[in-house]
C-alpha cells in the first residue's frame, strides 16, 4: 500500500492571493523631472494647435481694439500720423446733433424691432411645436431668411421692393394708401428696416422651439384637468418654463440690433452723400460711424464713437442680467 505525500508549503503558496508581478519587474514611478518634461511637451503641442487662433485673435481682434482705443484720443485721418487731443473727440461727439439723432434712431430701432422679431419667432415656434404634416419643411422654410437675410443681395432686393411704384407701393394703392415707396421716404425708411429684421426671425424661432420641447407635457395635462384655458396655460406654464430661453434671445437680439449696418446702409441709399438714408431717416449709429470714419476721414472720432457703442451695449447687457432675477425662472441649482 503506497503512501501519499502532500507538499503543504507548495500548495499553501499557490493558494495565497498575491498580485502577480510582470516579468520585467515592478513598474517604477515616473521621476518628477521626466514628468515635467512630458507635461511641457504636451503643453507645447497644445499651444501649437492653438497658434492659428491665438495669432488671429491678436492680429485681428485684440490688436485693432487696442489701436482703436488709442485713436479715440487722437486726431487721425488715415493718412497723417495721429495727433493726441485727449477728450476732444468725445466732446465733439456729444455736441454733434447728427450723432444725437443717430442715437435716437438706433434706440427706436432696438426698442421696436427687437420685440416684434421675438414675438414673431415665438408665435411661429408655438405653431411649429405642434405635430402636423410637413413640419420639417415649414421649419426649414421659416429658418431660411435668417441664413440669407444679412446678405447684401437681400438688402438690395429689399430696397427694390420698398421703392416707388414697386410691389409694396402698388399694394398700398390698392387699399387707398398713397405714401409712395418706403425706401425714399425719410419717415418710412426705418419701418422697412424693421420689416427686414422681423422677416429674419428664424434663428430665435429655432431656439424657442428647443425650449418648448423641454416643457413637460404633464404640466399641460394637469392644467387642462383644472380647467385652465390656452391663454392661461401659456401665461402660467409656457412662459415661466421657457424664460431662460427668452432671456437668451432678448440678450442676443438686442446686441444684434445695436450692430445693424449693412441693411441700413444699402436700403437707406448707400454712397453718394446719402449713406444714412433720405434726410438721415435710416441713420443708425453704425452708419454714422462709417460716415465719420471713411467718408469724412475722421478715424479718431469714429474710434471714439465705436468705444461709446461698446460701453452702451455693455450697460444694456448689465441691465438685462440684473433684471433677469425678477422674471427668469431657473430650475433649482441651475443658476
Amino acid at each position: 500500500m503506497g503512501t501519499t505525500v502532500t507538499h503543504a508549503p507548495a500548495m499553501a503558496g499557490l493558494s495565497e492571493d498575491k498580485p502577480s508581478e510582470p516579468r520585467h519587474g515592478p513598474v517604477k514611478p515616473e521621476r518628477p523631472a521626466a514628468l515635467k518634461r512630458r507635461r511641457r511637451r504636451e503643453n507645447l503641442a497644445g499651444y501649437l494647435f492653438m497658434s492659428p487662433w491665438i495669432a488671429g485673435f491678436l492680429l485681428l481682434t485684440a490688436g485693432p481694439m487696442v489701436a482703436s482705443l488709442y485713436f479715440a484720443f487722437t486726431d487721425y485721418n488715415l493718412f497723417d500720423a495721429p495727433r493726441w487731443i485727449g477728450l476732444d473727440n468725445f466732446t465733439t461727439m456729444f455736441e454733434d446733433p447728427r450723432w444725437r439723432h443717430s442715437v435716437q434712431v438706433t434706440l427706436w430701432y432696438v426698442v421696436v424691432g427687437t420685440p416684434l422679431k421675438l414675438l414673431a419667432a415665438l408665435g411661429v415656434a408655438l405653431l411649429l411645436a405642434q405635430k402636423r404634416r410637413g413640419q420639417a419643411f415649414y421649419r426649414a422654410a421659416f429658418y431660411a431668411p435668417s441664413l440669407i437675410g444679412a446678405s447684401v443681395s437681400v438688402a438690395i432686393v429689399w430696397k427694390a421692393i420698398f421703392s416707388d411704384d414697386a410691389i409694396v407701393d402698388r399694394t398700398q394703392k390698392l387699399f387707398g394708401v398713397d405714401v409712395g415707396g418706403w425706401a425714399g421716404d425719410p419717415d418710412m425708411v426705418i419701418y422697412s428696416l424693421v420689416a427686414l429684421t422681423v422677416w429674419q426671425f428664424g434663428a430665435p424661432m429655432v431656439i424657442f422651439l428647443a425650449g418648448l420641447k423641454q416643457v413637460p407635457r404633464e404640466l399641460y395635462e394637469a392644467a387642462e384637468v383644472d380647467g385652465a384655458g390656452p391663454w392661461r396655460r401659456f401665461w402660467n406654464i409656457t412662459l415661466p418654463m421657457i424664460s431662460p430661453v427668452l432671456f437668451f434671445n432678448v440678450l442676443l437680439e438686442t446686441i444684434h440690433s445695436f450692430q445693424i449696418f449693412s441693411s441700413a446702409y444699402i436700403v437707406g441709399g448707400g454712397a453718394g452723400g446719402n449713406a444714412c438714408g433720405p434726410a438721415d431717416g435710416s441713420m443708425v449709429y453704425t452708419c454714422y460711424l462709417y460716415v465719420q470714419g471713411f467718408e469724412n476721414s475722421r478715424m479718431g472720432l469714429a474710434s471714439a464713437m465705436a468705444w461709446m457703442l461698446l460701453v452702451a451695449v455693455a450697460l444694456v447687457t448689465a441691465v438685462l442680467f440684473w433684471s433677469q432675477k425678477r422674471w427668469v425662472h431657473y430650475e433649482e441649482g441651475a443658476r
